[in-house]
C-alpha cells in the first residue's frame, strides 16, 4: 500500500482530470457559474478528495467506501459533460476526449478498489 495518497496512480490520473475540468469550465458562459460550472468543479474535486480521505483512514473497508464515493463522482462528471455537450458548450470531439479520460480514471479506480478488497480479505497476519 502506498504511504501517501499522492503516490497513487489513480489519484494522479484523477488529479489531471480535475485540472482539465477546471480549465474547461473557464470557457463556459458566465450564467453557468453557479450551475454547471460549480457542479463540475465540485464533482471533480470530490473524486480526488475521497481517494485521499479513504487512504487516510487506514482501514480497508473505509478506504473502499470512499473510493466508491469517488466512483460515483466520476460518473457524475460524465453526466455533466454530456449536459455541457447538449448545451453546445463543448464539441463532440471534446466529449469523446473526456470520455476516454473518464474511462481511464474509472479503470484505475476499479483496479484500486479490487486491490483494497483483496487486501481486506487476506488473513490478518499477512496484512
Amino acid at each position: 500500500m502506498a504511504n501517501n495518497f499522492e503516490s497513487l496512480e489513480v489519484w494522479k490520473e484523477c488529479r489531471s482530470f480535475r485540472n482539465q475540468i477546471s480549465t474547461l469550465v473557464k470557457t463556459f458562459p458566465s450564467e453557468e457559474k453557479y450551475r454547471l460550472t460549480d457542479q463540475l468543479i465540485r464533482a471533480s474535486r470530490s473524486v480526488t478528495a475521497n481517494i485521499a480521505e479513504g487512504h487516510g483512514r487506514y482501514h480497508f473497508q473505509e478506504n473502499i467506501q470512499f473510493c466508491r464515493q469517488s466512483r460515483g463522482s466520476l460518473s457524475e462528471i460524465l453526466d455533466h459533460l454530456i449536459c455541457a455537450f447538449d448545451e453546445n458548450y463543448i464539441t463532440e470531439e471534446q466529449l469523446d476526449d473526456f470520455r476516454m479520460i473518464h474511462e481511464k480514471c474509472m479503470k484505475l479506480l476499479n483496479g484500486y478498489i479490487g486491490f483494497l478488497q483483496k487486501q481486506k480479505d487476506l488473513p490478518k497476519s499477512t496484512n
